[in-house]
């Protein structure tokens, strides 16, 4: 499949190598038999080049099938009686009518089982992929067979039959990247107009077999201990790490709307890291508290924790970990994703950039087009006499510079060869930059 689209026979190798490497476990070695490794650095690449067909597949084919209808038509039940209701109160019978109300808020008011509305919604990251639908079981189960039929004739793919399951979003949740996706249904949750406001929206949670996990190392008989293993480090890196660990968690599930579960995991760390430190300086609990104690302001306002501090002497800032100031809220706002990162490690662009931007022959000094010559290595730049080397060579070798900015009648020379001038010994691999 790499083949179809990539022409460089030593990336394609270098792949292929990366794909038979093998990988270690426990410190032993095992082989590759099939696919890549979990968790290799080709694994979300490979997935997201390989299933690429799937995602033609199901925007192209499954999508225009499954998504019918603009809006559920109303439910017929509900506008009856809302029809009655309205008439009473028209009348000004308004006895009876609040109960009427209240039973109103029991039904639904469009139709849960329109025949003429159907939705397909469909997502994946990496190799893991979802499939939300509106509608019968029956039309599930052949969505299912549909793309278990296309994995196996097209991927050479089989579906998992323990991972891939079919699941009421009410009744039961569906697991997608660590996260418990739910469909709301509570006719007691009403907006400011006094409608019901969270039937049918999607809710994200935290398993809480995740916060049992998070906590496991923290515990012994049950209760939070010490980590003995981590006694030799230093308090500061102790408190960072601590911090680390448990950030990531909380960050990750952030638009969860059960985060707040996080808090017994954090009250955990918190007893456990405050043993660490106190069987590292032998002292008790209490005392750690009266010594790294410390307040700090964070966006969600001033929060308490621990901070340990280190000095580094004149001039220099010194180093700070701190314990605590990870609000549990939920994230409401929306997140702007930004494209163009900013730049970290370079003031200015790079100098290939600059370069290239100038315009000018580096050999002829000619303003024009201009291309790159590229040679694979320096040591192909052979030192040899440097009379009976080519201009070009003695300027890339003088420069130290695998590249070289020059206009198209200077390349052409090159390649083919300048009468005056003699070739390399051992011809450097090249590419062209246009």
């Amino acid at each position: 499949m790499l083949s179809e689209d990539i022409r460089d026979g030593r990336f394609l190798r270098l792949i292929d190598g990366l794909l038979q490497a093998g990988y270690l476990e426990d410190w032993r070695y095992h082989e590759t038999l099939s696919g890549a490794p979990q968790g290799g650095i080709l694994s979300p690449l490979l997935s997201n080049i390989y299933l690429n067909r799937l995602d033609r597949y199901v925007e192209t084919t499954l999508l225009p099938v499954y998504n019918r209808g603009d809006r559920r038509r109303p439910y017929p039940p509900y506008m009856r009686m809302h029809k009655a209701v309205w008439k009473l109160e028209m009348k000004g019978q308004w006895e009876g009518t609040r109960q009427m109300r209240r039973e109103l808020q029991r039904l639904p008011s469009r139709d849960p089982d329109d025949p003429d509305y159907r939705r397909l919604h469909y997502v994946r990251y990496a190799d893991d992929w979802l499939l939300g639908y509106t509608g019968t079981r029956r039309e599930t189960e052949d969505i299912k067979a549909k793309i278990g039929k296309f994995l196996g004739y097209r991927l050479k793919l089989e579906l998992s039959e323990h991972k891939t399951l079919i699941t009421h979003g009410r009744t039961e949740p569906a697991r997608f990247l660590g996260y418990e996706i739910v469909v709301h249904n509570n006719d007691a949750k009403h907006d400011r107009h006094g409608h019901r406001s969270i039937n049918a929206a999607i809710g994200l949670k935290v398993p809480m077999d995740v916060v049992r996990a998070g906590r496991k190392p923290y515990l012994r008989r049950g209760k939070p201990a010490a980590i003995l293993s981590r006694a030799h480090d230093s308090d500061l890196r102790i408190v960072a790490r601590y911090q680390a660990e448990f950030r990531g968690i909380a960050e990750y599930y952030q638009m969860a709307y059960n985060r707040h579960r996080l808090g017994l995991l954090r009250w955990i760390m918190e007893r456990s890291l405050t043993k660490t430190l106190g069987h590292k300086n032998k002292i008790s609990v209490n005392k750690v508290w009266h010594r790294y104690r410390a307040t700090w302001q964070t966006p969600a306002g001033p929060r308490r924790g621990l901070q340990v501090t280190v000095e580094r002497g004149p001039g220099k800032r010194p180093l700070v970990a701190r314990w605590g100031g990870v609000s549990l809220a939920r994230r409401t706002t929306r997140v702007v994703l930004k494209e163009d990162l900013p730049t970290i490690w370079r003031k200015r662009p790079a100098e290939l950039i600059d370069r290239l931007m100038a315009g000018r022959c580096e050999l002829c000094q000619a303003r024009t087009d201009v291309e790159t010559h590229h040679v694979r290595r320096l040591k192909d730049l052979q030192p040899g006499n440097r009379a009976e080397q080519p201009e070009w060579v003695r300027l890339m070798a003088s420069r130290r510079r695998k590249t070289l900015i020059i206009c198209r009648d200077c390349h052409d020379g090159i390649h083919n060869g300048f009468p005056e001038r003699q070739a390399l010994r051992n011809a450097a691999l090249e590419s062209d930059v246009r």
